[in-house]
Order: structure tokens, then sequence, then C-alpha cells
């Protein structure tokens, strides 16, 4: 799904570079700690697929 920037809160905030095109270029995206089914060493594995955990995310717009 991407790769994680940091754990904000009860999210892991991935970085903007995964942000993908269009509208969601340049928006940190958001998944919650709820998906994580494991943390391997330097992987995290989501309890869900791509496809049905990028539903999950959150996006967000660095304040200017």
């Amino acid at each position: 799904v991407g790769t994680v920037d940091k754990v904000d809160g009860q999210r892991i905030k991935l970085t903007k570079a995964d942000s993908g095109e269009g509208a969601h270029k340049g928006h940190h995206h958001y998944i919650p700690l709820s998906l994580i089914a494991e943390v391997d060493d330097k992987k995290v594995w989501l309890s869900a697929n791509s496809d049905v955990a990028v539903t999950f995310e959150e996006e967000k717009s660095d304040p200017v």
C-alpha cells in the first residue's frame, strides 16, 4: 500500500511519495492501526488485501 512515514496517534502515516497521482498526489495518507496484523523486520502486514486497505485510507493535506 505504501511506505510508513511514522505512527501518528492511532494511524499509520504513509509517505507523500506513495500518495498516488492526480488529486491524491502530495497528500499524506493514513491507515488505522487496527488493520495491522503483524510487524516483521521492517515490514508491516495488514489484515486486509491492498485493494481493501486503501478504502480505509484517510487523506490529509499539509498546511501551507
